[in-house]
């Protein structure tokens, strides 16, 4: 019965997901005829509708979000990343804080939809074999939060823990974006079994997962802050609380 479940979602989820890919690709590019306003609501209102179409895999989100997370105000987001399906849930439970993701350049080419909101919203398509390159674009995106223009997304850990095993974080983009953004508060997220809908890639996409999601109280800054340590710091913090979550779930 499991197995039934399993490919009759993920064919029916292939269905809903296309069809949103394919609307919204056109009404992105509509609503950047009208202005950057119009862009960011668009590209809010895709992925929620992305985040909604996880119920037809039968998929469950356990959100806890810090209630001082303030509308409108540029935060640096650093969470641990596990599969394509974590990306939504940020626009999802932050809506208003127009966050840029940071991510490698490929995703910006060929997925109607996000490949077009990566491109018009300006978010940062890294190159990872030119590292001077990519450090320059993250500064830009460092330098546009310390404005209030936006908010940065990061995954330190450089790639997805295809096994829900959190990976130590490579510091350099983050430091980069920490030196400039020196007066934006850090939001530390952790998710987990997102890995899970990953466990046979696409075929079939197990049917039932339950996922989690804690986004935490932001974290200030302070003149004179040693960057490693924060970062250090950050990264505890997230790994302490995925580590709870195993734990609660063990016993």
């Amino acid at each position: 019965m499991q197995r039934v479940l399993d490919w009759a979602g993920t064919i029916l989820f292939a269905c809903v997901f296309g069809v949103i890919l394919v609307f919204y690709d056109v009404a992105l590019r509509l609503a950047n005829l009208a202005g950057v306003g119009a862009l960011e609501r668009v590209a809010v209102s895709l992925q929620r509708s992305l985040v909604a179409s996880y119920r037809v895999l039968g998929v469950g989100i356990t959100a806890s979000i810090s209630p001082q997370i303030r509308e409108n105000e540029s935060y640096i987001v650093v969470s641990n990343h596990q599969s394509m399906f974590d990306i939504s849930l940020f626009g999802w439970a932050l809506p208003s804080n127009n966050g840029k993701y940071i991510t490698k350049k490929q995703l910006g080419k060929w997925i109607p939809a996000v490949s077009t909101n990566l491109r018009l919203g300006n978010h940062p398509l890294i190159d990872r074999t030119d590292t001077d390159s990519a450090l320059r674009l993250i500064e830009a995106l460092g330098e546009s939060v310390e404005r209030g223009e936006a908010s940065a997304v990061i995954f330190p850990e450089g790639t997805r823990a295809r096994t829900g095993t959190m990976k130590h974080f490579r510091s350099a983009g983050l430091k980069t974006l920490l030196e400039h953004a020196p007066s934006a508060k850090i939001v530390p997220c952790c998710l987990d079994n997102s890995w899970k809908l990953m466990r046979h890639g696409f075929l079939p996409i197990p049917f039932g997962i339950k996922l989690r999601f804690w986004v935490g109280d932001p974290i200030d800054r302070v003149q004179g802050e040693d960057i490693d340590t924060l970062i250090l710091q950050t990264e505890d913090r997230i790994r302490a609380h995925l580590d709870r979550w195993r734990e609660t779930a063990d016993r």
